[in-house]
């Protein structure tokens, strides 16, 4: 499910739905506007797969469990990746 396997095609493994998600959330968003975005990018981008509001809850509970968004205000919000310090 997380990710591509022989019954779960690219388009629909969690971590690619994720990433189109992330792609959404240029501001923050409620859940009902992220996914009415998802949906018309996923048309307008011939993923023809269906996508489910369960899967796309999934790949929402994914990304917050990778600490890549927040819910604050009923508002859906990209987290800034830092990378590691290095190590000297």
């Amino acid at each position: 499910m997380i990710t591509p396997t022989k019954g779960i095609a690219p388009d629909r493994a969690l971590l690619a739905v994720g990433a189109q998600i992330i792609m959404q959330l240029d501001r923050p968003l409620t859940v009902s506007q992220a996914w009415a975005r998802l949906r018309d990018w996923r048309r307008g981008h011939d993923h023809p797969a269906p996508l489910s509001f369960g899967w796309f809850v999934l790949a929402l509970d994914l990304l917050h469990a990778l600490d890549l968004v927040d819910m604050r205000d009923d508002l859906l919000t990209r987290k800034a990746a830092h990378a590691a310090p290095t190590q000297r």
